[in-house]
């Protein structure tokens, strides 16, 4: 593998693990989730000069509807990741404590809680059109899975993703994803390690819609091509 896919593995790996830590939010404390909050941005401006060629392209060749999904979603990530930030800067208490912000908290937070849940939605999203990706390069550092193993590991992700979907509904996800309530409950009093269970099974339910959503419009696709090419 060569170093530069070493790099952004490392970056992707580093992006979701704080993605994780972040919606702990209250759980790891407010000084740890904006310095978390702030690499997270750092890494999400490395993940995009690694892909440079990706955006220089953006407008070059044809869009199919992999590809229109494809920026559709880093479009509204990094809308996301704009709202993050903003609102960040002025809901902080600790790491932009010096900037001369006053006012706007309530709009603020309204603000960083609708971009954290769909933001967190959308980049597990990312991840699953990106999953067949990942599964290759995996392969060229582990053995190839037989039939058998491969069957298990699908099993196992609808297991996590039926999880993933109960998960949903009991942390309120949808609710905060809708503004239908303006803060978010946490139970300080569970330990942490259910908390993470949690929000990875529900990252792995949007890593599956994303993966067999992509798999369907390629489908999609090459059905359409091959209807015109018979023509």
């Amino acid at each position: 593998m060569k170093p530069k896919m070493i790099l952004k593995l490392a970056v992707d790996i580093a992006m979701t693990a704080a993605l994780l830590l972040l919606m702990a939010y209250e759980l790891i404390g407010q000084a740890a989730h904006e310095w978390i909050g702030i690499g997270m941005f750092a890494l999400f401006i490395v993940h995009h000069i690694l892909n440079s060629n990706w955006i220089r392209n953006i407008l070059k060749g044809r869009y199919h509807s992999v590809r229109m999904m494809q920026t559709g979603l880093v479009l509204l990530i990094l809308c996301a990741m704009v709202g993050l930030m903003i609102s960040g800067s002025f809901l902080s208490r600790h790491a932009l404590s010096f900037l001369p912000i006053k006012g706007g908290r309530s709009f603020a937070r309204n603000l960083h809680m609708i971009s954290a849940y769909w933001g967190f939605v959308l980049m597990s999203v990312h991840l699953g059109f990106h999953w067949s990706m990942i599964l290759g390069m995996a392969k060229k550092l582990f053995p190839r899975p037989s039939a058998v193993r491969k069957w298990e590991g699908r099993i196992l992700a609808f297991m996590i993703a039926g999880y993933g979907m109960y998960a949903f509904i009991k942390r309120d996800i949808g609710v905060y994803m809708l503004l239908r309530s303006h803060f978010v409950f946490f139970d300080y009093e569970e330990p942490l390690v259910f908390f993470y269970r949690d929000y990875i099974a529900v990252m792995g339910l949007f890593i599956l819609i994303g993966n067999y959503a992509c798999a369907g419009l390629r489908m999609i696709g090459r059905g359409g091509k091959s209807r015109r090419n018979g023509k």
